[in-house]
């Protein structure tokens, strides 16, 4: 039998949690996972286990040993997103009437965002004579000290 693809059909649950521990540190896809459990392991942060302690369990860092180890992590990741929370936000371009305070929304709620609510002031409400006129170019008053004015 050969070991690379005998921790891919069932994995040892400590594998599995190590690589979910690893994913959650840093929500990242497979080479920078990858980096983030060599850096755990190299550590001892998961349980305090080593490389040679989480060989035991079938994950190896090897060369021959990453396609196991690609498709537990792949398996892994794709759990975490199904596990997240979906958020549907439905953007309109005004609210009639303003709404009681709404409850706390669930997943199947959708979030109503206006485009008409000031977050910030708008130009009018500004007093022009705070206003400074734009450079011509981002650095443009490095520009004209260059040119000597």
């Amino acid at each position: 039998m050969d070991p690379r693809t005998t921790a891919t059909s069932h994995p040892d649950p400590d594998a599995v949690e190590f690589i979910r521990f690893c994913y959650r540190r840093r929500r990242v896809g497979w080479p920078e996972l990858y980096d983030e459990m060599c850096a755990v392991a190299a550590r001892g942060l998961y349980r305090g286990y080593g490389a040679d302690d989480l060989a035991t369990l079938g994950i190896g860092f090897g060369l021959f040993d990453l396609p196991a180890l690609a498709a537990i992590a792949r398996t892994v990741v794709e759990e975490e997103l199904a596990q997240r929370r979906p958020v549907t936000v439905i953007i309109a371009s005004a609210i009639s009437e303003p709404e009681a305070a709404p409850s706390a929304a669930t997943a199947s709620e959708p979030v109503l965002v206006s485009e008409g609510d000031p977050v910030t002031p708008t130009t009018s409400e500004v007093d022009q004579s705070e206003r400074r006129p734009a450079a011509p170019w981002p650095m443009g008053h490095l520009a004209s000290a260059a040119a000597g004015t």
